[in-house]
């Protein structure tokens, strides 16, 4: 397949990266330093392991140069959505469809709102990834595994070959039958490892075996699949319990994202996680004490980032 790969962070750069090495037709749409490193020395990948694989990469910071592909993979973080929509229009042709994997549940909707429906599918992607430097993405941890499908689960055939281009890449990949209960499946888990991770500012090994912080856990996740039932979403009755099972399963030392971002001073996906949870909450009729308490007290945090406060 000719793929685009926007935003070739933690997320678009490994899965990118692992389907190019596999021969897949992939263009990386890249900015500065990042951009001139895949360009003289390809893309980096480090392995839990220790090892480093050098994967060649054609990349560009002008979408125009590559035109319109069969599929976009976009890693950008979820605050930077609705710019990218734009962006994105030059790869567009009448059959390409858009895979979000970011951390949250409102991509899909933003980039549709821009592209038209037809033109997005749901995804999300488990792992634990992220850039050390220019050209150079660390996978730290969890077996990955991308999940995407057509947003009214139609199955169609263009899903299919993307989900053999995976295969093709040693990639564990599916398609769900419904893809609203898998974004949200995942949802419990991000949102509330992001938001108690970052509050505590510990790594999951410390937060999961502190009666107080597990609880936290427990409760953050028992709020946003109250959310998800309050919209209609078909979790699993087990939800809570299997999302607990997975963050008892991550490596200790495991941090989220927007976690990280908001212990570094960066621009975080707080409103697009904890700050969701809040709007959606509201939008649903239903109260959440404890996503409304992380939210207020990481967003000074989140304005100062953004240059929006001072202290």
């Amino acid at each position: 397949m000719r793929i685009a790969v926007f935003g070739v962070g933690g997320v678009g750069g490994y899965f990118g990266g692992r389907l190019a090495q596999s021969g897949e037709d992939v263009f990386f749409i890249a900015r500065g330093e990042h951009l001139q490193a895949l360009r003289g020395n390809g893309l980096l990948l480090e392995n839990p392991d220790g090892g480093v694989t050098e994967i060649p990469a054609k990349a560009t910071d002008d979408p125009a140069e590559v035109g319109p592909v069969d599929v976009v993979i976009l890693g950008v973080k979820a605050w930077q959505v609705q710019e990218a929509a734009e962006r994105l229009r030059p790869l567009i042709g009448p059959d390409t469809f858009v895979v979000p994997l970011q951390n949250g549940v409102e991509a899909p909707s933003q980039l549709a709102a821009t592209l038209g429906a037809r033109h997005v599918f749901g995804g999300l992607c488990y792992i634990v990834s992220f850039m050390v430097g220019p050209g150079r993405i660390r996978h730290a941890g969890m077996e990955p595994r991308v999940v995407f499908g057509e947003l009214d689960n139609r199955p169609s055939d263009r899903a299919q070959r993307l989900l053999q281009s995976f295969a093709n890449a040693a990639l564990h990949a599916e398609i769900p039958p419904d893809i609203q209960a898998a974004i949200w499946s995942k949802f419990l888990f991000i949102s509330s490892l992001s938001g108690v991770g970052a509050v505590t500012r510990a790594p999951v090994g410390v937060v999961r075996s502190i009666p107080e912080t597990r609880n936290m856990l427990k409760e953050a996740i028992a709020e946003a699949a109250v959310v998800a039932r309050a919209l209609k979403i078909g979790l699993k009755e087990n939800a809570v319990e299997s999302t607990m099972a997975v963050i008892d399963a991550l490596p200790a030392g495991t941090t989220a994202s927007m976690q990280r971002d908001i212990m570094e001073g960066r621009p975080s996906e707080l409103s697009a996680q904890s700050g969701a949870l809040v709007r959606l909450g509201k939008e649903a009729g239903q109260a959440v004490p404890l996503s409304l308490y992380i939210y207020s007290s990481l967003l000074p945090l989140e304005l100062r980032a953004r240059g929006k406060a001072e202290f």
